[in-house]
């Protein structure tokens, strides 16, 4: 008899797969929506809806799918045990605004030191805390931004989700941070690279490296931030949550306008259609009930195909996925024959670093990049190997 599948829900609202591998196993997960692999895990994480028991039934038929239900916790009565936990702590980090990615990253160390830790979440201490954060760096040989990580998650999940402070940790083993500088592009080899991409991702590394944009910051740009009569992008809830104003590269004016003209025109069509939403940060979906349709507030690089909204039902286009622009980046970093290990983000680094060949100030660039501290940007210094005042 095959090996069923085992479902299990998460308190984020997606549901764990654990699927045995064969080619029709994984022919019927690419038909769930918002699907993705989580390799720690071994399992796939897709979202979940009411639909979804019948929808499983249905893709892997002739299989059994049985439905995991974890134990209650004494600590969260008639909540299964540390998905209780999991809900509170989501629900605590949704209040405080933390971005979706941050939220995921909390989730992930709280899942997996409850996996180390193996017991009920009310007995969780600081010397299991401590022990667990001395295995990433001892065993799992993890960096020290990775531990860091993790040891925010797991005090955030100690004070909003148990109600307690996690006490000291004096006795970790902290992993070590090296001082090392970060990978810049010569102005020749940015050249080299744009001219072996095209089309939409060609566009979009051009204001990774003229504006100094964060991958997401570009792929998450909608209409209304593109200001061409000042010459200006506004970056909207960048990295800690911060607006900030960069320059629009002169380069990508003319080809950004035609671009743009296409997506209103397939704008147009999916209105037409009765389609034609875009996700809204917040509750503006609620205070602007229009605004979901309005051409400013779609996505500047649309993807090219719809999704249906889980919480809605709605058929709606999200941004173009950024795995799309890091492919086409790689493809053409290697077509150029360049050997730095460069990605996506080298275009944000090389962008400082030549600001600051060219005279720049470095409280200029530092405005430009968003950094909360100058400390941050003067790295670029050092990779120039001069002093702050770029002489």
């Amino acid at each position: 008899m095959s090996d069923p599948i085992q479902a299990r829900r998460t308190s984020d609202g997606r549901v764990l797969l654990r699927v045995p591998y064969s080619t029709d196993n994984l022919n019927a997960v690419r038909t769930l929506a918002g699907r993705r692999w989580i390799a720690e895990l071994k399992s796939w994480s897709v979202q979940d809806a009411p639909d979804l028991p019948a929808h499983l039934a249905a893709a892997f038929a002739g299989r059994r799918v049985i439905w995991e239900v974890e134990p209650e916790s004494p600590l969260l009565p008639g909540v299964p045990g540390p998905d209780g936990l999991l809900r509170r702590a989501s629900d605590a980090m949704r209040a405080r605004h933390l971005s979706p990615r941050t939220i995921d990253a909390y989730l992930h160390w709280t899942r997996r030191f409850a996996t180390f830790a193996a017991r009920d979440p009310s007995t969780w201490n600081e010397q299991l805390l401590g022990s667990f954060l001395t295995r990433l760096a001892t065993e799992g040989k993890v960096s020290a931004s990775t531990q860091n990580q993790a040891l925010n998650a797991l005090l955030f999940v100690f004070k909003e989700a148990l109600g307690r402070e996690a006490g000291r940790l004096d006795s970790v083993v902290r992993a070590k941070r090296p001082e090392r500088l970060p990978v810049v592009l010569s102005r020749e080899e940015v050249r080299l690279i744009l001219s072996q991409m095209g089309g939409v991702p060609r566009l979009m590394a051009t204001l990774l490296y003229g504006a100094g944009l964060r991958l997401m910051e570009c792929c998450q740009l909608r209409v209304k931030d593109l200001d061409f009569g000042l010459g200006e992008v506004v970056v909207r809830s960048g990295k800690g949550g911060k607006d900030r104003r960069v320059m629009l590269p002169s380069s990508a004016r003319e080809a950004l306008k035609a671009h743009l003209s296409a997506v209103k025109v397939l704008h147009t069509e999916d209105l037409a259609r009765g389609l034609g939403t875009v996700e809204l940060p917040g509750a503006l979906a609620r205070k602007y009930p229009n605004a979901e349709r309005e051409w400013g507030w779609q996505w500047a690089f649309p993807a090219d195909r719809h999704y249906v909204a889980v919480e809605s039902g709605v058929r709606r286009r999200h941004h173009l996925h950024e795995t799309v622009l890091q492919k086409a980046f790689r493809e053409a970093r290697f077509k150029s024959g360049i050997a730095k290990p460069a990605g996506c983000h080298t275009l944000r680094h090389s962008f400082a670093t030549h600001l600051l060949e060219d005279g720049y100030d470095i409280r200029t660039i530092q405005e430009l990049l968003g950094h909360a501290d100058v400390s941050t940007t003067m790295i670029y210094t050092h990779v120039l190997n001069r002093g702050g005042g770029g002489s």
